[in-house]
């Protein structure tokens, strides 16, 4: 039901209004208290509780925007940036906490991992402060610095730290790229498919990292799960090399 322009007036209506805007707010900022919780557990050696908390970081930041679109925070709270609030918090989860992720755990070859985790931490400062990160019909530009999914996929595939260290560098040169990720949230090709691959990725890597620490062994995990787990990849994999090849998607 629309709301009447005496309801738009009404202090009552306001006082909500910046409620709801400081609540989206508090939300998005919850995002670093919960990669800071990573972090502790990073140096504890507690692998699992780490990429949860490094997950649920990756939630909170997949629905925030949404949340904050709905609040009209921009017009409710003109004096908070969110954007800015947002990349603070995007920065230390997407890019911060992977590459002290790759250096603790020994992800790639021990002469090579301070290298690598300073080259993750000075092409994120890139795309943060690229204007252009986001496109016109709101696919990202350039890697990224989805560096927390990388780390992810090589915990879950188990590759091998050569291997990590290479697709590092390969990602360090994409982030200058004219490539297209999508956006799942945003991007409206494909929604109705996107979202649900989105669900069901996200369930089934929670589902993967619990079942690594249980079993300790990928192979005795679920072939059901992992390939579920695969296929929403190539989704979002095939998706974006589309969508950078042609305007069609």
């Amino acid at each position: 039901m629309p709301v009447s322009d005496t309801e738009l007036t009404n202090p009552k209506h306001k006082t909500r209004e910046k409620a709801a805007a400081w609540a989206v707010h508090s939300f998005t900022t919850s995002g670093i208290v919960l990669g800071f919780l990573g972090l502790v557990a990073v140096f504890e050696g507690k692998q699992e509780l780490a990429f949860i908390f490094m997950g649920l970081a990756l939630l909170v930041d997949g629905v925030d925007g949404t949340l904050a679109r709905l609040a009209k925070v921009t017009q409710v709270t003109p004096q908070v940036d969110g954007a800015s609030l947002d990349n603070v918090v995007d920065m230390f989860n997407y890019s911060v906490l992977p590459a002290l992720m790759i250096y603790w755990f020994e992800m790639v070859p021990e002469k090579f991992s301070i290298p690598a985790a300073a080259s993750i931490m000075a092409v994120s400062c890139y795309t943060f402060a690229d204007t252009s990160m986001k496109t016109s019909d709101y696919y990202f530009k350039g890697f990224a610095a989805f560096w927390n999914l990388l780390v992810l996929y090589f915990f879950l595939l188990e590759t091998s730290q050569v291997t990590n260290l290479i697709i590092i560098g390969i990602c360090c040169i994409l982030t200058f790229a004219p490539i297209k990720l999508i956006h799942p949230m945003r991007v409206k090709a494909w929604r109705s498919i996107t979202i649900p691959m989105t669900v069901l990725w996200g369930a089934t890597a929670f589902r993967l990292i619990h079942e690594r620490f249980q079993t300790n062994e990928v192979s005795t995990i679920s072939n059901l799960i992992f390939w579920l787990w695969i296929a929403s990849s190539i989704y979002f994999f095939a998706i974006s090399v589309l969508r950078t090849i042609s305007k069609k998607y």
